[in-house]
């Protein structure tokens, strides 16, 4: 498990073929449709940063977790893609 993952929730809310092109092993992953379902699985009492593709989507995901009462929540502004180039490029772009 990645250290950052004892911190705060890496939450990637991209689709599986998605993951299956690019994804951090240690986030969890539950698709932008299936989190209103799945929020009990969030916790409240750790930071949750929200990631997609380039970020329009956790940001959409981010707003919605804020209205249901995470008061700890970040969009991964640049999603994956700005983590491939930014932060480990051995992290496919698609």
């Amino acid at each position: 498990m990645h250290d950052a993952a004892e911190t705060f929730v890496l939450l990637d809310v991209r689709e599986n073929d998605e993951l299956a092109k690019a994804s951090l092993p240690w986030a969890k992953h539950v698709p932008m449709a299936h989190v209103p379902q799945r929020l009990a699985e969030l916790p409240k009492d750790k930071p949750i940063v929200v990631m997609c593709h380039g970020g329009f989507r956790s940001s959409r995901v981010a707003q919605y977790l804020r209205k249901n009462g995470y008061s700890e929540v970040a969009n991964l502004t640049g999603g994956i893609d700005a983590w491939s180039q930014e932060i480990d490029p051995n992290v496919p772009v698609y």
